[in-house]
This record gives C-alpha cells, structure tokens and sequence, in this order.
C-alpha cells in the first residue's frame, strides 16, 4: 500500500473510532437512587429520614479520573415516616418547599484514590443558600448490568453539615445542627 494511503487510512481510523478516554454520561436511576439524612433528637436518639424523589447525572471519564455529578433532590418528598412530622419538614419552619422545591448538589471535583472514586468536592444548595461540602465515598463501581443491558455506576457517600447554614434551624440546640446526609446512588449509561 503506498505510504500517502497508509497514511490516509489511519487518519480515518482515528477520526471516525470512539476514543477510550471520552467521558460517558449516566442518568441518575430514581428507583436505585437515595437522599438520606441523620440528626440527634433532643439527645435521646438518632433520627433518619429520607428524600423519595432524586434524579439528575453523572458525567464519568474513567481514564482521566475526572468528571461531575448533579444531583436534584425534590424537597417535598421528605418522608420521616410520620405525616405529621412530614408536613413540618415541608413547611416554612423547615425546607420551606412551596417556595424552595429542590435541594441541590454540584460537584466541583471527583477525586480519585488509584482507580476508585474516593471524595466529591462541591457545592450544597438548601433554600437557596449555597455552601461547600466534601462528601466521602465509601463504595464506589462500575459495571456492565445484565438488568439494563448497559453499563452503570454506583456510590455510596456521605457529608456532614450545619443545618443553619442554610436557614434550617428550628428547634436548635433541642434538635442537632449537625445533619449527616446519605447518598445512594446509581446512574445508567446513555447511549
């Protein structure tokens, strides 16, 4: 094959294959997809309650280690468990959900520890006020899944923070300033 085709035929090649280090975009699966937090009640115990309705997306490129993750979380499906208690959470005293619908996570920076996603650094918007977290991962993996017949991602993580720094501080210090938050993730891959 003379050299000038040679040539030619690998540009196309190159140009016309996916490369290996492109980023892949995952939707946030709803169904396997969880917002969790955790505070101390009046000293007496740990107290759980979760957010029912999360979505958004993990932009993921393995080879580089980089990426972003968004996550939506619908402040009015706070369940606790107790309606009642439900319906404090979404009101004015609290998420002030009317007014406020989402909770909001963008990551700034995925950092990883050799192949495995080990922190998120980012940012938290509760009631539009807007602060840093990390959040530590404690699993994290990736994986053709025969239920989808595609590939998806997994984490799961958790920060801590201060509910009064996004106005959330009803009946502070009777019930904890400090919230830790859970997350369940999985994403699946568009194609």
């Amino acid at each position: 094959m003379p050299p000038l085709v040679l040539r030619f035929a690998f540009l196309v090649f190159f140009l016309l294959c996916p490369l290996s280090y492109a980023t892949d975009h995952y939707v946030i699966d709803p169904k396997h997809t969880f917002s969790s937090f955790e505070y101390q009640h009046w000293g007496l115990s740990a107290q759980r309650g979760q957010f029912d309705k999360n979505s958004g997306f993990i932009d993921l490129d393995e080879d580089n280690k980089s990426g972003s993750i968004t996550i939506e979380i619908d402040a009015s499906s706070v369940h606790t468990g107790s309606e009642l208690f439900d319906n404090i959470m979404r009101s004015d005293s609290f998420f002030a959900t009317q007014q406020f619908q989402k909770i909001i996570f963008n990551s700034t920076k995925l950092i990883f520890n050799d192949d495995k996603l080990s922190q998120v650094e980012g940012n938290l918007t509760i009631k539009d006020k807007t602060k840093p977290v990390v959040i530590d991962i404690t699993q994290f993996n990736c994986r053709f899944m025969l239920l989808y017949l595609k590939r998806a991602c997994g984490a799961n993580g958790f920060t801590k923070i201060l509910r009064s720094d996004f106005g959330v501080d009803r009946f502070i210090p009777f019930v904890s300033d400090e919230v830790t938050l859970y997350f369940s993730v999985e994403g699946i891959k568009e194609e």
